[in-house]
């Protein structure tokens, strides 16, 4: 297989073909759909659902917002969540260590078990959110009873918070979500939720993994890890099986068996979308392979401030920014190369969607030279 063809079957896994009305039967929603600033999950839907609304997300029953995959706020489906939160029990400490991402080395300095250390920021999250509390409150709670290894002092509150990342992957496993649509940042206990769960299960641990594959493949062991958030070891024990083995550009790379027939003839990526940045087609964590040009990836990912992506003609092929000006959002999308007038033109189009979605009354839509 080639790029460009891997490319169009993840367009049409991903939905991007928008012939699903209703968000909650999303592909990318079943798999857990990323939210986090400049409305990230509510444009993702607005590129794969014909029928979208600032409310289709936060005041949808069916769904639920929780610090999930790599401790980042994700709606799921409230019916999967359970399965979902079972993926994140930690299978030992080095599967808790990796997960603290950037601070692991934090968590190692405790010279604690990482698994243990988890296990007891959620017990304590779970006595401290019994009720609707902003972020700050829980943090300020938690901290008080758990042990001084687990915090740090924290320049812009002044003060000493327990870890970020800490609070982010135990809170699920204490049964706490978050409240859609809240500011600032709101912690909320789980209607109905049961006991606490320690004990770690490995197939809910394959289905996150088989559902990136099948979403983002044919990947590699380490592409899944990076997107689970965890070492390539601890996937190696929850790797599913009926993989199909497929060589992209050379290199050996899997999905599920059953997605293999799709794979082989995907739809024509005939469709032009505007997707934020985080959208999950972009997360995939095989960057070369969707951008190839080093310099074209250094304008999709960066630092600080990713732009969203222009999807079109079966590539990424641009950026793009937007500005508030009053009621006015003013779009600059700044293609890779030549675009067909009907790219560009649907390009336009769909600046329009994002408008109404995000409560502008105009837009206005300025192309830029790379």
């Amino acid at each position: 297989m080639d790029r460009r063809q891997v490319l169009a079957y993840r367009i049409a896994e991903h939905g991007l073909h928008r012939s699903t009305r209703d968000v909650a039967d999303l592909a990318v929603v079943r798999a857990g759909l990323q939210d986090s600033m400049r409305d990230t999950a509510l444009l993702a839907a607005v590129a794969r659902a014909s029928s979208v609304s600032p409310e289709s997300l936060v005041d949808d029953e069916r769904l639920v917002l929780a610090w999930t995959l790599r401790g980042a706020p994700h709606y799921h489906r409230r019916s999967d969540l359970a399965e979902v939160t079972r993926a994140l029990i930690p299978l030992d400490d080095a599967d808790a260590l990796a997960r603290m991402l950037w601070q692991r080395k934090e968590l190692a300095a405790t010279g604690l078990a990482a698994a243990e250390v988890v296990f007891t920021a959620a017990t304590a999250l779970r006595k401290v959110v019994t009720s609707e509390m902003t972020k700050g409150a829980v943090s300020t709670a938690v901290t008080k009873l758990v042990p001084p290894e687990f915090s740090r002092w924290c320049r812009g509150c002044n003060a000493t918070h327990i870890h970020e990342q800490l609070m982010r992957i135990a809170a699920p496993l204490g049964g706490i979500r978050l409240v859609a649509g809240a500011t600032p940042a709101t912690l909320a206990p789980l209607e109905g939720r049961g006991r606490m769960r320690t004990k770690p299960d490995a197939p809910a641990a394959t289905s996150v993994v088989e559902s990136y594959l099948r979403l983002n493949g044919p990947a590699s062991p380490g592409d899944a890890a990076e997107f689970v958030g965890t070492a390539r070891a601890v996937v190696d024990r929850t790797w599913p099986a009926d993989l199909a083995e497929v060589r992209v550009d050379g290199k050996v790379r899997y999905l599920p068996a059953a997605c293999l027939p799709s794979l082989e003839n995907p739809p024509e990526p005939d469709v032009v979308r505007l997707l934020p940045p985080w959208d999950p087609f972009i997360q995939a964590r095989d960057k070369a392979l969707l951008v190839p040009d080093p310099a074209r990836r250094k304008e999709v990912w960066k630092m600080l401030g990713n732009p969203g992506v222009l999807l079109a003609e079966g590539d990424i092929a641009g950026t793009w920014r937007t500005k508030a000006s009053g009621t006015k959002l003013v779009f600059t999308l700044t293609p890779f190369g030549p675009l067909r007038p009907a790219s560009r033109e649907a390009a336009e189009a769909e600046a329009a969607l994002v408008a109404k979605a995000r409560g502008f009354a105009k837009h206005d839509v300025t192309w830029s030279v790379s």
